[in-house]
């Protein structure tokens, strides 16, 4: 088993979220479908697929956590951009903090900040 590769969160609206998730991460896709848009986020793949099912409640018992510098920052730039508050920031041990927003879609997008974690 090697780390993880890639994060998929599902919308309706694909050039919608294709715009919004340029503007969160900002970079523009490498791989762009009508089916897939990809980004590498500093080795790392987030993938949007079409999602055609009406919207519901989506689960939340699957949590991907982007890292950043500034988790009160980037809490506040998501909810600027549109997305939703979730959890707020808190600590969770030391100076490791985490937050969560919802994405437009309804997609849970998480955000941490830990010190200690380093990408090999």
């Amino acid at each position: 088993m090697k780390g993880l590769r890639t994060a998929i969160y599902k919308v309706s609206d694909l050039n919608a979220a294709k715009e919004w998730y340029a503007k969160v991460f900002d970079i523009k896709p490498y791989f762009d479908q009508p089916f897939y848009v990809g980004f590498d986020v500093e080795g790392y793949e987030l993938g949007l697929v079409p999602d055609d099912e009406p919207v519901t409640i989506k689960s939340s018992n699957v949590l991907v956590y982007w890292g950043v510098d500034d988790i009160q920052k980037e809490y506040d730039r998501l909810l600027a951009l549109g997305a939703f508050s979730f959890e707020k920031p808190e600590n969770v041990g030391g100076e490791i903090m985490v937050a969560t927003v919802k994405d437009p879609w309804g997609n849970v997008l998480g955000i941490i900040f830990n010190p200690d974690f380093k990408v090999k």
